[in-house]
């Protein structure tokens, strides 16, 4: 992900599959908190979920900005 750091790009398939409660639970949250941030995401276009995850670039931009 850092390689693509500043490029416009497509949505990235992120490989490792974890449950909510597993990301939960690595972040030191709850499960709730982590789906209501998944969906706000969803919600402006930084991620896409049907199946499979997927990142848009612009997600990454965003988190290493702030």
């Amino acid at each position: 992900m850092l390689a693509h750091f500043g490029k416009e790009g497509i949505p990235e398939t992120v490989v490792p599959k974890i449950s909510q409660e597993t990301l939960a639970e690595m972040i030191g949250t709850t499960r709730s908190r982590v789906s209501f941030f998944m969906n706000r995401f969803r919600k402006l276009g930084f991620i896409h979920y049907n199946g499979g995850l997927k990142v848009h670039s612009s997600l990454l931009n965003v988190v290493l900005h702030d």
